[in-house]
């Protein structure tokens, strides 16, 4: 039987994150935003007061207009509503006092998060964004407790995982899988090259020394077509074989336009370099116009949901639309990530393939990059979307004996370069061998008196004052 916990106290906080050069997807530009840093603490059933307390932490970006692209919204907006995402889950959360498993209390609360939100105007992606953080936090608080590492603890289901929010699975399906699980011991970087990154020259993409890149589109297939023609130019100079994805963001309006893309990128000899190298395209349509546009003869080429991706039944309606793939990020929940791939590999063995990739919105070194890179390996992704090392310098505003904490306890993953510690990439890859350590996937915690607390959410009449 899985461990059961009592969660005792939510803490949340945040630290501001400077970007060492503007990070523009889909129609907005980022420089700047809090970075969100959870801490809980539980009581694990049966055991003595004091030796019975554990504490976990998580963290992740405030990424304004991703998990809301209303136009009618500032970013700052956007941003003020995960935060109430965040409020109104601990308030579910902490409102479940017996003691129940990590997915128990997950799966009680997540119908009754969704709901409230949706009476805030908070749509469902957003709603997840709560749940989702202090889900990691209580992981991690509960692997500390029983001195088991992420790797070993999800293959035994610590968290008993269970079918009761995926009916189209089985509880065995999921067991059987997790039972299964081999972690990868290196996963490689797949560097986005964002809508105002250099692409050629100094700092352009030949510099990043990676093997896999993700694309960003504009959702004009004139211009997109075009500057992927300049990226495959730069890209055939590397003299090495590569592979890439692109990402749109939900900026095509329709099949219509992404038929005109796919077009492009089947007839235009120019075009032969990335097409013949194209893995995926992630997220063409926005969410609303994806559950109603069937791919038809599209789906071939493969496609993936990402944004579209904000519940439990997301995967199996894109499927019937002609997706094969879904995004993990921890940011919308490790849990899902879980039931998804296990999806993929039950419906994979039928013959036709289905997959799960590894995106990123911009985890950044430390807690959320090590959870993140930590659930990926876990479930076989063996390229991941990797943004924190490219728009962040290092472990940005952080103190520096914070990030010297990380790079001990981690020093496979982090090195300094004479001007501050980063991730170490290791001929396109990171490496996983240090996640293997009590707790989900790190040894140490943020200096939590260097954080301030979690900011307010401010009012609509605040926003436009």
């Amino acid at each position: 039987m899985p461990p059961r916990l009592k969660l005792r106290d939510i803490a949340f906080f945040e630290r501001p994150v400077h970007f060492a050069r503007p990070f523009r997807f889909g129609a907005v530009t980022i420089n700047a935003t809090p970075q969100l840093f959870v801490r809980v603490e539980i009581e694990l059933e049966g055991k003595t007061t004091n030796k019975g307390a554990a504490v976990g932490a998580s963290a992740e970006l405030l990424v304004p207009k991703w998990f809301d692209k209303r136009t009618e919204l500032s970013p700052a907006q956007t941003v003020d509503d995960l935060r109430r995402s965040l409020q109104i889950a601990s308030g579910l959360y902490l409102a479940r006092t017996g003691f129940l498993t990590a997915f128990d209390l997950h799966a009680a609360c997540i119908g009754s998060q969704v709901a409230t939100c949706a009476k805030k105007n908070i749509p469902a992606l957003a709603a997840a964004y709560g749940p989702a953080e202090i889900d990691k936090a209580i992981l991690d608080a509960l692997l500390r407790g029983v001195e088991a590492n992420f790797f070993d603890g999800m293959a035994a289901n610590i968290a008993g995982i269970d079918a009761r929010l995926s009916p189209d699975l089985k509880d065995a399906d999921l067991t059987t899988f997790l039972s299964g699980r081999k972690p990868l011991p290196r996963v490689a970087v797949r560097h986005t090259v964002g809508l105002e990154d250099a692409v050629e020259g100094e700092g352009g993409i030949a510099e990043a020394g990676a093997n896999y890149f993700k694309l960003k589109l504009s959702g004009n297939p004139a211009a997109d077509a075009a500057r992927l023609v300049r990226i495959g130019k730069e890209l055939d100079t590397l003299r090495r074989e590569y592979k890439v994805t692109l990402d749109a963001n939900e900026q095509y309006a329709d099949l219509a336009a992404l038929q005109a893309l796919t077009d492009r990128l089947d007839r235009e000899p120019a075009l032969r370099s990335i097409a013949s190298r194209l893995l995926y395209i992630e997220q063409p349509m926005p969410r609303d116009v994806t559950r109603q546009s069937p791919l038809g003869s599209l789906a071939a080429r493969g496609f993936i949901i990402d944004e579209a991706d904000d519940s439990y039944d997301a995967f199996p309606a894109a499927r019937a639309l002609g997706y094969h793939g879904i995004s993990s990020k921890s940011c919308k929940g490790l849990y899902k990530s879980i039931v998804n791939a296990t999806r993929a590999a039950k419906w994979s063995a039928a013959g036709e393939k289905f997959f799960v990739t590894g995106e990123d919105l911009t985890c950044q070194a430390g807690l959320a990059v090590q959870q993140d890179l930590a659930l990926g390996a876990f479930l076989g992704v063996t390229h991941a979307e990797r943004n924190g090392h490219h728009y962040v310098d290092g472990f940005g505003d952080a103190p520096a004996a914070e990030a010297a904490a990380f790079a001990t306890a981690h020093p496979d993953l982090y090195a300094g370069n004479g001007q501050g510690i980063r991730l170490d990439i290791h001929n396109g890859d990171l490496l996983t061998g240090s996640l293997h350590t009590a707790g989900f996937a790190t040894a140490v915690h943020p200096d939590w008196s260097a954080l301030r607390a979690l900011e307010q959410p401010k009012s609509l009449q605040e926003h436009l004052a």
